[in-house]
Parts: C-alpha cells; structure tokens; sequence
C-alpha cells in the first residue's frame, strides 16, 4: 500500500485546514500535537498531499529526500535554536548547539576520535553485564525504565564516559531537567528554564572538581586512561590548539544530555514494539542468542516507532525546498523546521515496503542518529548499548507486555518515559 491509498476523506489534512481559516495559529498548535498520536497515519497523508507543511509556527517536512536536505545544509537549517537554552544550562558555548564554526569542526572532531569506534565490543559486553545485573535483581516483573534501562545508561556512563555523578538520581535528575528545558518546553516556560540553569550550574560544578581530580590522578599514572574523560585529559595538542579545563567540562557534561534521555527512550520505544506482535517477539527472542542476528530487529523496531520522530533546525535564511521537484516549497527565514524522521523512514520513495517489519534493510534507510554534519558523534558505542541491552533483556524466559493500565508506558510531559513494567520469567544464564 502507497501513501495515496491511505489517505482517507475527512483526514488530518482537512481538519487542519478548517481550523487553519478559523485561527492559524491555534491550528499550528493542533498539527504539533497530532505528533502524539498517531503519527504514521498523519506522516502518511501528509507525504502523498503535503510533504512540506508550512504553519505560522513551524514548517514539517515528511517526504526522505527533504528530511535529509534540512539535515545536510547546516548553513541553511542551522541548531542555533537549542543555542540559548543549552548554553545557558552549561554556562558556555556548546558545540552541539554551533553550525559550521571553527568550535564545531575541532570539538566534534576529538569527540569522534575518543568516543573510538573500535570501543563498541568492550561496550556492548559493560552494557550487557550492567543489564543482566539488573534483571537478575528482578522476580516476576520489573520495571524496564527505573530498573534495567536507565541504570544500564548511567552505568556507562560512569564506567565509559568517566561521569559516574555524585550518585545516580542525582545524574538522572540533571539530564532530565535540562533536556526538558532543551526540547520538550515549546512555550519557553521561565520557570523550566530556571529549573535547567540551576541543574546546569550543579552538573558543571560538579565536574570542574571531578575533571581537576581526574588531572592530578592521572598526571602521576602511565596506565592508559580507560575511559572518554581520561582520554580528553591525555590528548596532547598543539599550544594553539589545547583545550581549557573548561571545554572539557562542557563537552563531558554534553555527553551525558545526548544519551541518557535518547538511550532510555528509545529501549523503551523498540522493545515495546517488539513484545507487542507475537510472531516479531517469537523472531527477535530466537535471534537473541546472537548479537549480529538480533540488530537488524533493534533499528527495524525503532524505524517503526521512534522516539525522536522529529529533529528541530531553524532556516537561517529564505530557502526553497524540495527545488526543482513539484513539492518545491519557499520556507522563510527565521522558521523553526521539523524534520520529521520518523516519516521519512517509512517513505515509500525511499524505503521498500515501509509497513513491514523486515530486518534486511539497507544502513542508510534508518535515520536513528540523524544525518549529516550533527550526525550523532557517539553512534557507534550508543548503538552498543542500545541493542545490547534490549537483547539481554528478550533472553529471558517469559519476557512480555503486561495488559493495560499496568503495562502503559508512563510518560513525563508526554514525551520522556518514565516507567514501563514488564512480564519476566527466570534467568537465561
């Protein structure tokens, strides 16, 4: 079935444009909250009748090639949006928030060298022992969020970024309130902002003094650094090109607000679109005894139901979209940009068969880290954690969905989970 054969008479489409000639704005509004729902189905009629959607508020790009030109033109489609809050967080520029600047290109650069590819076995074994620790902890059920997915993130965090925080709720609690400030709090609420400046200014006192102790430490000690703090303080530079004390600590802290929320989040979203068809789950639990065969379920389940189905860009500057295609769109300077991945990866244009579950798909389909120059630069250990984690977990004997109400995903704010309680058997070991 192609994205016209889905579109149905009184549609998403038609209510928005009735609300559209009534109060433009609040129609915005009413499009923005769509994106809870259902979003396939609104993904869908918008990619056969409007794949670029231009409100007062915001533009929503759905069609694979156009997500991926808003994603490739940082000059154009800039970040500058999260600018303000996550500088103002961290107290100084951050380079996750900066377009095609010297502070970018050197940053992400030795962010991409320490956080080493060739770490993603040594990860996947730390994530899988801090998974199986958790589980083997549980009797009956467990709660997948509170008890098995943040745990396993914070751990390593702590074992490989080098943040273990002053304990975990602690850590947990900064990243949940700055990144509710970051990309949850639309209306710019004063006091949520407030709330992540102080949780900023926290995080970052704590790390000056962990990142000066760590510097003493590891002044006197030959023995490799083992983990990504400890390799940022051994890097020797040029003069010109050393990094302060400070740099540091904000890219540390960074670290931490790209991966705990996004890890988290995301299990919760792929395993329970696993557990939720029999003949998926029966799939996925036989291809759990090997890493290499269980992957493909990870990004296929999470291509379905993704927990960042939209990246934000701000275009800087008038831009035609989709040019010389006839979806060809002017979006205006200054308008805030939805990339909607979580419907690009299901355009027929670019992905065969979309409705199906199939685990033969080509890398380049799944958008899961994002695309082009913010392209996540901690892939590939981000990627260990996720899948292993989640096959830890389908390795267990009896691992289900519970029926509703106790087996809904609690969400804070609609969009952060916060529990997620799940059937379990005995042990697999």
């Amino acid at each position: 079935m192609n994205d016209v054969d889905q579109v149905a008479g009184d549609g998403y489409l038609a209510r928005y444009d009735a609300a559209s000639a009534r109060d433009p704005l609040a129609a915005a509004a009413l499009l923005a909250g769509w994106l809870h729902g259902d979003r396939q189905a609104l993904f869908a009629e918008l990619r056969a009748a409007r794949p670029i959607a231009v409100t007062p508020a915001f533009a929503l790009v759905t069609r694979y090639a156009d997500v991926v030109e808003v994603l490739s033109r940082d000059r154009v489609f800039t970040v500058a949006g999260y600018a303000p809050r996550l500088d103002a967080a961290l107290g100084a520029p951050v380079m996750l928030s900066r377009d095609a600047t010297p502070m970018n290109w050197r940053e992400k650069g030795l962010m991409q060298v320490v956080l080493d590819p060739a770490d993603t076995g040594r990860v996947r074994e730390l994530a899988g022992g801090l998974a199986d620790a958790a589980l083997d902890a549980a009797a009956g059920r467990i709660d997948a969020v509170g008890a098995l997915f943040r745990p396993v993130a914070l751990g390593v965090c702590a074992e490989y970024f080098g943040f273990p925080g002053p304990d975990p709720a602690t850590t947990a609690r900064w990243s949940r309130t700055i990144m509710t400030d970051v990309t949850a709090n639309l209306p710019g609420d004063p006091e949520v902002h407030a709330a992540s400046v102080r949780a900023g200014a926290e995080m970052t006192d704590y790390l000056r003094g962990l990142v000066a102790g760590r510097r003493e430490a590891l002044a006197g000690s030959a023995r490799p650094a083992g983990d990504v703090l400890g390799r940022l303080l051994r890097t020797e530079l040029p003069p010109d090109l050393a990094w302060e004390q400070e740099r540091v600590v904000v890219n540390v802290a960074a670290l931490l607000l790209g991966f705990l929320e996004n890890a988290v989040g995301s299990l919760t979203h792929l395993v329970r679109r696993l557990l939720d068809d029999p003949e998926i789950r029966a799939a996925a639990v036989a291809a759990a005894h090997d890493p290499d065969r269980f992957e493909p379920y990870v990004w296929e389940a999470l291509r379905l139901d993704p927990f960042v189905p939209v990246i934000v860009r701000t275009c800087e500057r008038d831009h035609v979209l989709a040019a010389g295609t006839p979806r060809a769109t002017l979006i205006p300077a200054g308008t805030p940009v939805l990339a909607a991945v979580g419907s690009a990866m299901s355009d027929p244009d670019a992905v065969a068969d979309p409705g199906a579950f199939r685990v033969d798909r080509p890398p380049h389909v799944y958008l899961h880290f994002g695309y082009g120059p913010h392209a996540c630069v901690g892939a590939h250990p981000g990627a260990a954690v996720i899948a292993e984690t989640a096959r830890r977990l389908l390795r267990r004997p009896g691992v289900g969905l519970l029926p509703p109400p106790e087996g809904d995903v609690v969400r804070d704010r609609d969009v952060f989970p916060d529990r997620f309680a799940l059937r379990l058997g005995g042990s697999a070991r």
